[in-house]
């Protein structure tokens, strides 16, 4: 039995910085989904309700270095990854230092983890399965999730897909970073989410062939699908 619907905002090559704009948007829909007397949606275009719960999705436009809750990285480190092109960003989410840029597939799903009756450990449970799940879909059955403490989709020793979420009230934000044909040369200037002596790796290297983000969405949204028992809604426009 369904769910319910969520709503899907394709976003295509964004800056991450207008992703979380969009996330924020999502956020204060979900909340008033829940405490509004209308029910399971909010007032969209023409007064149709649009579902409480979103997943949104883009692809970086430009490199940029986030961290999470753990802090930033000190002023010669960051003034290093400035030099190189790329930009800095904090967000509310738990994990240390990352990369996002092109090539990657960025997934924020606002889910109400009260509703779904679903723990926040459940949850990322969740998401490692949903990226494995894909990643049987694409012929890469070696995919794995490590025991806590560990999160994410790996590939050996090497990370696919890393995991990094909020949740206040049982509501999430922020989510997972699928390496889909991203250039990998940028986790070298830094210690990806603070794992010593770990490596990262993408679809494309494991797979031996070129997977770009657009290639990926489609099984993406299927086992999104399958693994939160939902309907999708799809939704061109961030600002509905």
């Amino acid at each position: 039995m369904s769910r319910g619907p969520v709503r899907v905002l394709r976003l295509g090559l964004r800056p991450y910085a207008e992703a979380l704009r969009v996330q924020e948007r999502c956020l204060r829909a979900a909340r008033a989904a829940r405490t509004g007397p209308g029910g399971p949606g909010v007032p969209g275009v023409a007064g149709v309700p649009v579902p409480g719960e979103s997943v949104v999705l883009s692809e970086p436009a430009e490199p940029v270095y986030v961290w999470g809750l753990r802090g930033a990285p000190e002023a010669e480190v960051a003034a290093r990854l400035r030099a190189r092109g790329a930009g800095l960003a904090a967000a509310r989410r738990g994990g240390r230092i990352t990369f996002h840029g092109p090539g990657q597939l960025l997934a924020f799903p606002v889910l109400d983890l009260r509703r779904r009756r679903l723990p926040l450990r459940g949850y990322v449970a969740a998401l490692e399965a949903l990226v494995l799940r894909l990643c049987r879909r694409l012929g890469l059955a070696a995919a794995r999730a490590l025991p806590p403490p560990f999160t994410g989709v790996w590939m050996g020793d090497s990370k696919l897909c890393a995991i990094g979420v909020h949740c206040g009230n049982h509501i999430t934000s922020h989510g997972l970073a699928l390496n889909c044909c991203t250039d990998l040369t940028w986790f070298d200037h830094i210690v990806p989410c603070g794992l010593e002596g770990k490596g990262v790796t993408s679809l494309s290297r494991e797979l031996g062939r070129h997977v770009t983000v657009d290639h990926v969405l489609q099984p993406f949204l299927d086992s999104f699908q399958e693994v939160f028992d939902c309907t999708l809604v799809f939704s061109e426009d961030p600002g509905d």
